[in-house]
């Protein structure tokens, strides 16, 4: 069976959206609220999922080999900021300022003694919120990244004409011997 650009990128948006959802349904009926790398965490899926739209609703198919490469980089892009939220979660970096916890309370900038005075505690990234079999969430979507990353280059090496085929639809040139 051949793989074509329609049945990857309905891959693609299949599993992007099924990732999203999870989060959205995490957050809103679940009441898990994100901590700062968390949304960040969201948008290569969601540009995952834009990508596949846009390759599945093209008027003229794009090229597999270009899709399945940008996918790929995508994905570990996606996979590096997860596993850098699962190394502030584990304490392996420091996180960002504006959601983790500090050994002082005093607040140093406007904004964190505007959130003092009003009783809002930023959502900390440096805590587990939530995990599953001692995987957190972050745990999962690196897990779920790698594992697209490692799909979209199966794809990509698979859609890459052999070396030497002469075929026009591989970018030969004609008349090239």
């Amino acid at each position: 069976m051949a793989l074509t650009i329609r049945s990857f990128a309905g891959f693609v948006l299949a599993a992007g959206s099924v990732v999203l959802a999870t989060v959205l349904l995490a957050q809103y009926w679940g009441g898990l609220a994100p901590c700062e790398l968390c949304l960040w965490q969201r948008w290569p899926w969601a540009a995952a999922v834009t990508i596949a739209i846009v390759a599945l609703f093209a008027g003229r198919a794009p090229a597999l080999p270009w899709v399945a490469a940008l996918l790929a980089i995508l994905f570990a892009a996606s996979a590096a900021l997860a596993f850098y939220h699962v190394g502030v979660e584990q304490h392996w970096f420091a996180g960002p300022q504006t959601c983790t916890a500090g050994a002082g309370s005093g607040a140093t900038t406007v904004a964190e003694l505007k959130r003092q005075l009003l009783g809002v505690a930023p959502v900390l990234c440096d805590r587990i919120a939530w995990s599953l079999f001692g995987i957190s969430l972050a745990g999962w979507n690196l897990l779920a990244s790698l594992l697209m990353a490692l799909c979209c280059a199966a794809v990509l090496r698979r859609a890459r004409p052999p070396p030497g085929d002469p075929s026009p639809r591989h970018g030969a040139r004609r008349g090239a011997a």
